[in-house]
């Protein structure tokens, strides 16, 4: 059993805009670099991957110069970094290629927004016959509008629902103190 740790957009764009404000996890880069540590440890692939939206003119173009990875967080020992147009790893990178090359069969998925990238590729992951491991307080998402226009839902209740839509179905739901203390005991 291999596995891969998928940091999916954790990338200077999202602070670069106002609603980082809201972000339900400030911290991200600190929860994630506990993983990729852990990882890197354990003989695990770190694969990093980042949204780019080249020619927009938005946080997300990469001639703004934020399509890179938060303070704190950067690739080590020929990691691969993908950069993505579509809203899940797989898509518009070679992802699939590179895991299966590897001999990956587990993946663990971290990153910027719970409930639209991360959620997004847990359920392509698991459709694609990999075993997920959703890491939900290694995610981190804003209040989302509801789409009735009746207000919005809190970060939390997004998150609440990803897991819920995620769980016994296209992945497991695990914490970060949960994914490092099977390590532990793997080891």
């Amino acid at each position: 059993m291999a596995t891969a740790l998928l940091v999916i957009d954790v990338q200077e764009s999202f602070r670069q805009r106002e609603d980082w404000a809201r972000i339900s996890a400030p911290d991200i880069a600190d929860r994630v670099a506990r993983l990729v540590e852990h990882a890197r440890d354990h003989g695990d692939q770190v694969v990093w991957i980042l949204h780019s939206e080249p020619g927009t003119g938005t946080e997300f173009d990469p001639e703004l110069g934020h399509v890179r990875l938060l303070p704190g967080l950067a690739p080590s020992g020929g990691e691969p970094v993908l950069y993505k147009t579509s809203h899940n790893a797989f898509t518009t990178t070679d992802l699939g290629e590179q895991l299966t090359a590897r001999g990956i069969t587990d993946v663990l998925v971290t990153g910027i927004r719970t409930e639209q990238c991360c959620e997004t590729t847990a359920r392509l992951a698991s459709d694609l016959g990999y075993r997920v491991r959703f890491v939900l307080d290694a995610t981190a998402t804003q209040p989302l509008e509801r789409f009735d226009g009746a207000g919005e839902l809190s970060a939390e209740d997004v998150q609440r629902h990803t897991a819920s839509a995620l769980q016994d179905r296209f992945a497991e739901v695990v914490s970060v103190d949960q994914v490092l203390g099977a390590q532990a005991r793997a080891s």
